[in-house]
């Protein structure tokens, strides 16, 4: 549904993303994660054809976006940036009146579209009287009245209490299930990411660092919590014996494959340094996350264009 190959897009001598290579296929719930600042709101704009790309091929939909527009996003719904509404009229009006830009729609498909968003009873109410969450739901229906294949969603629970970010979760399950959509998600809410999505691509100054689903995210190493009377000589002596392949935080340790902790606890035991706690600890998408952009921050930024 979006393939990205190579795309890089240049603000004058600042490089907002670089060499992207993207592909989320259909029918999935694809998160798109990164900092702010990191090039994913870029890549969305040049995906959604707000914003040209300097060098670089977008198919959306199977279709080129700089070559046939119309078409790519023929059947794309998103929520990009702010959405714009008036406010002195109801969200019922709203949603008519943007039909008119998007694809023509019944008044019975408005209905049930209120319905799927949660918006039933208060479809009436003039969009100036909505909660914020109310606004996103609306948004999230003018998202979906061209019938969408692709849902492009950027930042959907942006300042929604912890019960608007619960429901917006279960909305987003729902249609995708029930309607068959591919949603590429952008979020800097980890946990929602991890209870949405199948596959993952993380953005970082503009360059993407880790494509994935989240089990190989999770997986990329087995972490171990070690407490010991002296880290430093523990971890010496157990990457020279080629029983850990890496540290973190002077606390964890990752182990070489077919290594288990009792292995450690005794060559540990063995070399007179005492132990006192070993622990296995799950990947999280957040703990992955963080020691991806800790173990990027060497790495100098984007340079200039020439």
């Amino acid at each position: 549904m979006i393939e990205l190959r190579g795309v890089s897009k240049q603000f004058g001598a600042r490089w907002a993303v670089r060499d992207l290579d993207l592909s989320v296929p259909r029918g999935e719930i694809f998160g798109l994660l990164g900092h702010n600042g990191a090039g994913k709101s870029t890549a969305i704009g040049m995906m959604l054809g707000q914003v040209w790309p300097t060098t670089g091929q977008l198919s959306i939909c199977g279709h080129d976006i700089t070559r046939d527009r119309a078409k790519a996003l023929h059947r794309v719904g998103a929520i990009f940036e702010t959405p714009v509404f008036y406010d002195y009229l109801s969200g019922r009006k709203n949603l008519e009146i943007l039909s008119h830009y998007t694809a023509p729609t019944s008044p019975e498909r408005i209905s049930k579209i209120v319905e799927w968003v949660g918006l039933t009873g208060r479809d009436g109410d003039k969009v100036s009287k909505y909660s914020h969450g109310m606004r996103t739901r609306l948004a999230l229906a003018q998202a979906l009245l061209p019938a969408p294949e692709l849902l492009i969603l950027d930042e959907p629970s942006d300042g929604l209490d912890p019960e608007g970010i619960h429901e917006m979760r279960l909305t987003i399950q729902r249609l995708q299930k029930e309607l068959g959509l591919t949603i590429l998600l952008s979020s800097h809410l980890l946990n929602e990411v991890e209870l949405l999505c199948t596959r993952i691509a993380v953005v970082n100054q503009g360059r993407k660092v880790f494509e994935g689903t989240l089990a190989e995210a999770k997986q990329t190493k087995q972490w171990i919590r070690l407490k010991v009377g002296d880290f430093t000589k523990a971890v010496a002596c157990l990457l020279t014996e080629k029983l850990i392949t890496d540290t973190r935080n002077e606390s964890h340790v990752a182990l070489a494959d077919g290594v288990r902790t009792d292995t450690l606890v005794r060559r540990l035991v063995a070399l007179d340094i005492p132990v006192f706690e070993i622990a296995q600890e799950e990947e999280t998408l957040e703990s992955f996350y963080l020691n991806l952009m800790q173990d990027s921050r060497a790495k100098k930024p984007l340079p200039a264009a020439h």
